[in-house]
């Protein structure tokens, strides 16, 4: 050994620690966080019953209080599992201090009373290795002696009767203060059913309050009714009574949502320690509510033998991870296809999980038996439950992996927005080459951005736009398809790129009307089929990112007039065949020339003055958010079953786009319609080819 302790000097005499003995009693009420858990009010995030309905909220909960009472009725589901009970009644006086609980089981022997009630390890269910009739494990809730006692001894007055069903003799203890009195009767025989009835005030010393809240007592007693289906409880003469148990607590969160996930025995063989083999059953049931509307995190109820596990454990991550897993590799193929990574909330937002379990010897963290510790043979019956009933849950539940993928999907956007942000604060600060910019540096509300199709139309808008207040850029042909394009790809369109900063936008940043270049973007392509391809794709554009200019009325389509008609008093400008032939029919002024405008490039400077001098222009505005994307999805997503379903049904043209013309009355215009017709003229054109190039062998 190393040095020697060093002897301490003291001066006088060393006053010592008194050593005490208490009692059991003298612990309890002093001690009782050691039993029953916390002796305060604290908040709960739980649930309460209202009518038909689950509540879902934050309640102020005492767990000494609640405990207290529910070991009383645990001793009761104890004797239900033994096959004993069919009924329980529990009622709670009007002032919440008096409670009484009373099963019609078979009692024990009366002279145990006062061992049962004031004396800690003392009970009939310390034989972790006790077989049923059929030779399975007992389940239980109580294993150690200490509830019931803890309850009695931490009560003003605690008043047991018990009527014993073997001796038929019927005995009542009235314990006082803790069980420093004790009154009792004598025997006597009794009538009617047997069991145990206890009446308890609980100690106001103790527990500072002694006031029971009557919510989360009726909350309890319902609890116990779902997890035991078939068993008849009773609040305050109010009747309990499930028999699908567990899954009928789902239907109650929201029976729209609700399904049975699956139900399972899961039965293992043991060794107790002296080498004597044994049997146990775990029963499960698993039901789910999955509210594919809702971006509320997963929330879980949850119980073992009947308790509420309200701090979860070992069950609820088991079930969870499995779930999560079997989904991600469902999901694996698709979401490769779709170049997203799928995460746990994408699966979980949304849902409710229901569990149930019961099994032999569950053990817990603590008295208070909030959270389940692991178990390796329940780790076994909820990997075969799981396994059992999650194809069958994959083939009912399509439209919730789809929903799934969408939901991972539009995080991934979310992101990709995020970032294009970055890129698109920069962009936003170049000069864009092609701008013809307005001259107006203060006003930029009465500006107007024109995007033109092509560089020939901006030679005549650079000749007749007002130069102080309206703009133009030129396309190169088509646009891109945003809606079938990667960010990246939209951010490195040199053509998108300049309309972003030629406007002063940023993908993934709401845009503000009064801190724009322009506010008036408007659209002046070609009057033909693919002009008006060209506008539905700049359209599609815009309402992706910034649908917020569609409601503020920025986004406008000018019409370029199809025929300048010459007259002998002026030039009469007309944008349709159909409107042409109106002209010709009712007009009585005489036509010297009607000129057709194949495009742009081909309109007069006098055609170019009449359309940038108009007072307004058509207005492209959603009447519907959800339809106009809906519509949008159709016509330019990635699924092209929807686009030919859509044109070849004739009655699907009603729905669409609408489009309002400021200053003016409104009209809709059918974008399903103009698909329609877009169609028809392209096989038309066809056609008349066709019929050309016959005319022409023929004349050969």
């Amino acid at each position: 050994m190393g040095k020697s302790i060093e002897a301490v000097k003291r001066k006088g005499k060393a006053k010592e620690a008194a050593i005490e003995s208490k009692d059991q009693r003298w612990h309890c009420r002093n001690r009782i966080t050691l039993v029953f858990g916390s002796n305060d009010v604290e908040e709960l995030d739980t649930y309460t019953y209202d009518n038909d309905k689950l509540n879902f909220q934050t309640v102020k909960f005492h767990q000494a209080k609640s405990k207290a009472i529910e070991e009383i009725l645990d001793n009761c589901i104890d004797e239900y599992y033994r096959g004993h009970v069919t009924e329980i009644h529990c009622e709670l006086s009007s002032d919440g201090k008096t409670v009484i609980v009373e099963d019609n089981g078979i009692g024990f022997p009366v002279g145990k009373v006062p061992q049962v009630y004031s004396e800690f390890r003392t009970g009939s269910k310390f034989k972790d290795e006790e077989t049923d009739k059929k030779g399975f494990l007992h389940r239980t809730l109580g294993q150690n002696g200490l509830g019931a006692a803890a309850t009695c001894l931490t009560s003003d007055e605690f008043k047991v009767r018990v009527r014993h069903y073997n001796t038929k003799k019927e005995q009542t203890y009235t314990f006082i203060d803790g069980a420093l009195k004790i009154k009792k009767t004598k025997p006597k025989p009794f009538k009617g059913h047997s069991g145990v009835r206890i009446e308890l005030v609980l100690s106001k010393e103790v527990y500072k309050n002694n006031k029971i809240d009557s919510h989360l007592l009726r909350k309890r007693v319902i609890d116990l009714a779902y997890n035991n289906p078939g068993l008849t409880f009773y609040f305050n003469k109010e009747k309990y009574h499930f028999k699908k148990g567990l899954f009928e607590l789902a239907q109650r969160v929201d029976s729209s949502t609700a399904q049975e996930f699956g139900t399972s025995a899961y039965i293992f063989e043991s060794t107790t320690a002296r080498g004597k083999k044994v049997k146990g059953k775990i029963d499960m049931s698993i039901a789910l509510n999955i509210n594919r509307a809702s971006e509320e995190r997963e929330k879980f109820i949850s119980f073992v033998n009947s308790t509420p596990t309200f701090d979860g454990g070992f069950h609820h991550d088991r079930v969870k991870r499995i779930f999560v897993n079997s989904l991600k590799e469902k999901l694996a193929r698709t979401a490769k296809k779709e170049k997203v990574t799928l995460i746990d909330n994408d699966i979980l937002t949304g849902m409710t999980f229901t569990i149930g379990i019961t099994m032999p010897n569950p053990r817990f963290e603590s008295q208070t038996k909030r959270k389940l510790v692991r178990d390796a043979f329940l780790d076994k019956g909820i990997e075969d439950i799981m396994s059992k009933n999650i194809d069958k849950f994959f083939r009912k539940n399509k439209e919730y992996l789809e929903n799934i993928m969408e939901r991972a999907k539009a995080r991934s956007r979310f992101q990709e927005l995020k970032d294009a942000s970055k890129v698109g604060r920069k962009q936003k600060r170049q000069r864009v080459e092609k701008l013809l910019d307005a001259n107006e540096r203060k006003k930029r509300e009465l500006c107007s951005l024109f995007i033109c199709e092509g560089d020939s139309a901006i030679g005549g808008l650079r000749s007749a736009r007002d130069k102080l207040y309206q703009g133009g850029i030129a396309l190169k042909g088509k646009p891109m398809n945003v809606a079938q394009a990667a960010i990246k790809d939209i951010l490195n369109n040199q053509e998108f790129a300049d309309i972003m900063a030629s406007i002063g936008l940023v993908i993934g940043v709401p845009a503000e009307v009064q801190n724009l270049r322009y506010s008036k973007v408007i659209f002046l392509a070609d009057s033909d089929v693919d002009g008006g391809h060209i506008n539905t794709l700049l359209a599609n554009f815009f309402y992706q990112f910034w649908p917020e200019l569609f409601e503020q009325e920025v986004i406008c389509i000018a019409k370029a007039p199809l025929f300048e008609v010459i007259t002998d008093k002026g030039t009469k400008y007309i944008e349709t065949p159909p409107e042409l032939e109106t002209f010709r029919e009712t007009t009585k002024l005489k036509i010297k020339e009607i000129q057709r405008n194949k495009g742009l490039g081909e309109m007069s400077p006098e055609a170019w003055k009449h359309v940038l001098s108009r007072d307004s222009f058509t207005i492209i505005s959603a009447d519907d958010i959800a339809k106009a994307k809906e519509m949008l999805n159709v016509c330019f997503g990635k699924d092209t079953s929807l686009r030919k379903n859509l044109l070849m049904d004739e009655d699907s043209a009603g729905e669409s786009v609408s489009v309002s013309i400021s200053g003016k009355a409104k009209k809709a215009t059918k974008k399903a319609a103009t698909k329609k017709k877009v169609v028809k003229k392209k096989v038309a054109k066809k056609k008349t080819a066709k019929k050309k190039t016959t005319k022409k062998k023929t004349k050969k």
